[in-house]
């Protein structure tokens, strides 16, 4: 046989391949096969999924409490072993950079993990696939679901591969302020103690829940933020904090 058949033949075969399932994407995306698929099926689910079914289903909030955790263990680990000299405050604001909500929307709009949540048509219409708070939410999820199928190492693997190569390049990055590290840092200078962030109200539907976070030195509030995700919030709280203090307004 020819070669140009052979290559016609090879692209006839590629060609004529079974399209790719969202989660078998997905697990490209990520670069691990699970055992368990459910697992990530899982990861990738909203709160709002269940809604458009007379059958309910979790969520992966709680998939997202346990990569959290993992994701903030494999950052601290690397970090600890890559700066040796660096102090524990400096390991700190570099950490709170590369596991914040701005850095992982920001990857997982650009791996298209973004384009395979599942939640419900009215979220999507109302601009959820795009919202920081559930991409992030949900990156987590999926290292929080690789872990449970793999153990420690395939997960670290991911956030090496997709969250610490672009050290970098975040790191470097004007607009990825910690303000809630920068907050703390300065109040234990001073001698205050330590901040509180308290959520004040919560409201809205669960698709466009807003919440308003104050914080606190002792009993007197120095800052408010409101956000569609407490993460926000806490940071728009920390953020005028800052300046009231810079300001000598505290």
């Amino acid at each position: 046989m020819s070669f140009w058949r052979q290559l016609k033949n090879l692209f006839r075969i590629q060609n004529d391949a079974p399209p790719l399932t969202n989660m078998e994407k997905v697990q490209h995306i990520v670069g691990y096969r699970f055992r368990d698929e459910s697992l990530l099926e899982l990861a990738l689910t909203h709160r709002s999924y269940h809604r458009q079914t007379d059958i309910y289903r979790p969520s992966n909030e709680r998939l997202e409490y346990l990569g959290d955790s993992v994701l903030g263990l494999i950052i601290a680990d690397q970090l600890y072993n890559d700066y040796p000299r660096l102090r524990e405050g400096q390991l700190t604001k570099i950490k709170a950079m590369l596991v914040n909500e701005t850095t992982l929307s920001t990857i997982g709009k650009e791996i298209k993990l973004s384009d395979h949540i599942l939640m419900s048509p009215e979220e999507e219409r109302l601009g959820g696939r795009d919202r920081a708070s559930i991409i992030s939410d949900a990156f987590e999820s999926v290292i929080g679901a690789v872990y449970l199928d793999g153990g420690l190492e395939p997960a670290r693997r991911l956030v090496l591969r997709h969250i610490y190569r672009r050290k970098e390049k975040i790191t470097s990055d004007e607009t990825q302020k910690n303000y809630k590290g920068e907050l703390l840092e300065l109040i234990q200078a001073k001698g205050d103690g330590m901040p509180r962030y308290d959520v004040v109200w919560e409201k809205g539907p669960d698709h466009e829940k807003q919440f308003k976070v104050v914080v606190f030195v002792g009993t007197k509030s120095i800052g408010t933020g409101i956000g569609l995700s407490k993460k926000e919030a806490e940071q728009k709280a920390a953020a005028m904090a800052l300046e009231a203090y810079r300001s000598g307004d505290t």
